[in-house]
């Protein structure tokens, strides 16, 4: 391991065609694991964002992984 500590636990709400959606990327990428897909999701994400700047605020429910439209 590499020493990192995973002691909080992040729960959320997906759809059966969002959640096909991160497993079929898993499975295409060969992650070890549903967590360990969704974490490298993350990464991803954080440093696209970073490096395009701040978007404009909307709801939470505009925010979905099938129907992503630049913001």
């Amino acid at each position: 391991m590499n020493g990192l500590s995973r002691e909080t636990r992040l729960q959320i709400m997906l759809s059966d065609e969002e959640l096909a959606a991160i497993d079929d990327w898993r499975f295409q990428q060969r992650m070890p694991s549903r967590a360990a897909a969704i974490r490298q999701l993350l990464n991803v994400g954080l440093h696209v964002k970073q490096e395009e700047g701040a978007v404009k605020p909307l709801r939470s429910q505009d925010y979905g992984l099938l129907d992503f439209e630049e913001n």
